[in-house]
């Protein structure tokens, strides 16, 4: 029925209908193509902004990394010559500590040899002093035994007043107190001259003792500060803040 009523409809009437449903399809399609264009030409400008955003996020990305990399190359050669410098300061405190530790022990054996000297010489002196009293008191034995002695000594050694005159006493009594004044000078001067050895000695002992405190303080400052310059170099090189290097521990003073 529709192809019957199609062949009685007017050519003229379906052509026109036919022309006038292609001319719709025909600006549907021109309006789609404006659209599709506009949304291309949008899409375009869209593309070329997020390519020159990213080209200006290219060229300072790279101007960081160059400068990076400069960064990189300074540091190391930063850290080569902390190395360096670091192996020059261990060597320097290890000759320094070496020598250190050299003068300690020629100091510590001087010291216990100084400590031997003061024994043998008070030992000496004991010695000394103990045949001077023995000696006195045999003097004062035969000056007791000695009848002309006795008259002109005590029984403590001291003169007693006399009660004749010199000229009764005899050349030979004269001669006797004499070599026995003698005698007991040279054992006096023998026994100061003993006493000042000691206190020489004594006196020599303790200036080494204080030299050995002042090397040991010496050595302790050179380990902190070879220990603070070494932090403060490996935390410069690293970009770290440096620690504080420890407290300085005072070595023991030896007793005098």
């Amino acid at each position: 029925m529709r192809e019957s009523q199609l062949q009685q409809e007017d050519p003229m009437d379906r052509y026109k209908r036919e022309n006038r449903r292609l001319q719709e399809a025909s600006m549907r399609l021109e309006q789609e193509n404006d659209d599709l264009a506009h949304e291309l030409v949008t899409s375009k400008i869209a593309l070329r902004n997020d390519l020159d955003q990213a080209e200006d996020k290219a060229d300072v990305l790279n101007k960081e990394l160059l400068l990076t990399k400069q960064r990189l190359v300074e540091t190391e050669e930063e850290k080569r010559k902390q190395e360096e410098e670091t192996a020059q300061l261990k060597e320097v405190f290890r000759k320094q500590l070496e020598k250190a530790e050299y003068e300690i022990k020629k100091t510590t054996a001087i010291i216990a040899e100084y400590k031997q000297i003061c024994s043998q010489l008070s030992t000496r002196l004991e010695t000394q002093q103990a045949a001077s009293r023995e000696e006195l008191e045999v003097v004062k034995g035969k000056m007791m035994a000695c009848k002309h002695c006795s008259d002109i000594f005590s029984k403590e050694g001291a003169l007693k007043p006399a009660a004749v005159s010199r000229e009764e006493q005899g050349v030979d009594l004269d001669d006797e107190k004499d070599n026995l004044k003698k005698q007991l000078r040279e054992m006096e001067l023998e026994l100061a001259q003993t006493k000042l050895q000691l206190v020489e000695a004594k006196c020599k002992i303790q200036e080494l003792e204080h030299q050995r405190g002042a090397l040991m303080n010496e050595i302790q400052a050179a380990k902190n500060s070879w220990f603070s310059k070494t932090l403060n170099s490996i935390k410069t090189a690293t970009g770290t803040q440096p620690l504080q290097p420890p407290p300085a521990t005072q070595p023991p003073k030896e007793s005098t």
